[in-house]
């Protein structure tokens, strides 16, 4: 019997919550629906959910703040931004603190439908791959793909986000071959899904500050004109 998709809808305005609610019902998914983040706290303390949709301008704590605070939590469940905004700030900052995807309003029921689907079907696939994770070393560091761990060479565990930590796995797969941002993006988020502009250069800035000695230096991590980013280390890895 197939499971159906949960998703936590949080949302401060009535009308959206009840239209996206009905809307996912009719097409296969159970819905949960809060006006802000501290019941969208409680509900997830309290039940298991495939994806959050998450609203920015929310009273009292905003949807970023709260996005930023469930990811140091290292909770790992995908979310969707929204927002009313158009400006690109809101949106590289989501993205900034672990936003899985983003959507501005006011927007078609039928694309954010679409989204959904495809950040549960980039979940599934995560999760799917994960029994056959391998340990990789380079330079000193361990990436653990079955715990899904970064350590730094003292031992030190580094706090990521599924988006880091995938596009990590992706550059030590691929170390010292040149990967496009279309590769990238396709290996990150598949070819059916909703690119971002400039969501590569925005994951890839946010993991330089992971593991580059100097971020505005980069030696692990460099940009090659007019082809994209290359991973320079060599990697061992082992089951």
């Amino acid at each position: 019997m197939t499971r159906v998709p949960s998703v936590l809808i949080v949302d401060d305005d009535r009308e959206i919550r009840r239209l996206v609610s009905r809307f996912l019902a009719e097409n296969g998914m159970r819905a949960t629906a809060v006006a802000d983040a501290a019941e969208a706290g409680r509900a997830l303390e309290g039940g298991d959910f495939d994806l959050v949709v998450l609203d920015v301008m929310l009273p009292g704590e905003d949807g970023l703040s709260f996005a930023r605070r469930l990811r140091e939590a290292r909770v790992r469940t995908p979310i969707l931004m929204l927002t009313a905004r158009g400006e690109d700030t809101d949106r590289i900052v989501g993205l900034e603190i672990g936003a899985d995807d983003y959507l501005s309003k006011p927007f078609n029921p039928r694309e954010l439908l679409a989204r959904i689907r495809a950040v549960l079907r980039r979940s599934g696939e995560r999760a799917a791959r994960a029994p056959q994770a391998k340990l990789r070393v380079f330079a000193g560091w361990r990436l653990d793909t079955l715990r899904r761990e970064l350590r730094r060479p003292d031992g030190t565990l580094v706090p990521m986000t599924d988006t880091e930590f995938d596009l990590l796995c992706v550059f030590a797969d691929n170390a010292q071959r040149v990967l496009s941002r279309d590769q990238l993006l396709d290996r990150l988020r598949g070819r059916q899904a909703q690119a971002f502009d400039r969501s590569i250069d925005v994951a890839v800035m946010r993991l330089r500050r992971k593991v580059e000695v100097d971020p505005a230096r980069p030696d692990l991590i460099r940009t090659v004109r007019n082809g994209g980013y290359m991973f320079t280390a060599s990697v061992e890895a082992s089951p």
